[in-house]
């Protein structure tokens, strides 16, 4: 999963950027309001993690002003983009909490916290935004536990490296749904991260070996999917 951080304390930023990144999300971090927008306006994340106090007035791309998160917040759900967000800031007022809520948060965690609720919180809302009540991911004989970060096979454990687990958790959040080869390195790579040439084909090569030859399929030159062959492929 893709995760934008929008946080203007770097101290804050680079620890939670790396916590992030050992549970296995790809997480890119802006530090600015203006930043903020001009990235969700030309790129997709999963989720966004959203600090509200972002210091001073800044223009944003296309001339709006934005004063802090809660612009960031309310300009996104202007433009009708949908991308979760959560809001994690010092700001604890009851009042500051249900303007954040109303205007479009999909949670509100207030600093400090601790990073195991952060990572519930995340998981919760990823599943709430695509409609499934189960907190586990399940198809064709394997199941998969994002808290736990545990996969099974016909009721088996399988080892997986992260970004194997990661590549699976994609496939299996939308079955039938067909991935590209650029959709799953976005699941696995934040920015600056080296992204090798045929990293997405040796993670599934991988996971084949693991879950059985015919559980990935591949429509060639386009990219993969899970489900059953009666059932086809859509672009996701």
């Amino acid at each position: 999963m893709r995760l934008l951080l929008v946080e203007d304390d770097r101290m804050i930023g680079e620890s939670l950027r790396a916590a992030l990144r050992t549970e296995g999300y790809a997480v890119d971090w802006v530090r600015d309001a203006p930043a903020a927008l001009g990235t969700l306006a030309t790129e997709r994340f999963d989720l966004v993690l959203l600090d509200l106090g972002l210091g001073p007035a800044e223009r944003a791309p296309g001339g709006d002003t934005v004063r802090d998160g809660l612009d960031v917040l309310r300009a996104l759900r202007a433009r009708g983009d949908a991308t979760p967000v959560i809001v994690v800031t010092a700001r604890d007022a009851r009042g500051e909490r249900v303007t954040g809520l109303d205007a479009g948060a999909d949670d509100y965690i207030v600093k400090p916290f601790e990073f195991d609720e952060l990572t519930a919180r995340i998981r919760a809302v990823l599943r709430r935004h695509a409609g499934r009540a189960q907190p586990t991911l399940e198809y064709g004989g394997v199941s998969l536990d994002p808290a736990t970060r545990q996969v099974t096979h016909h009721g088996v454990p399988v080892l997986l490296s992260a970004r194997e687990f990661a590549v699976l958790e994609a496939l299996l959040a939308r079955p039938g749904a067909l991935l590209s080869r650029a959709q799953l390195e976005d699941r696995l790579y934040g920015w600056g991260e080296e992204i090798e040439s045929n990293a997405v084909s040796v993670y599934v090569h991988q996971l084949r070996r693991k879950l059985g030859a015919d559980f990935i399929k591949t429509v060639r030159g386009v990219g993969y999917f899970v489900g059953s062959a009666t059932s086809g492929a859509t672009p996701a």
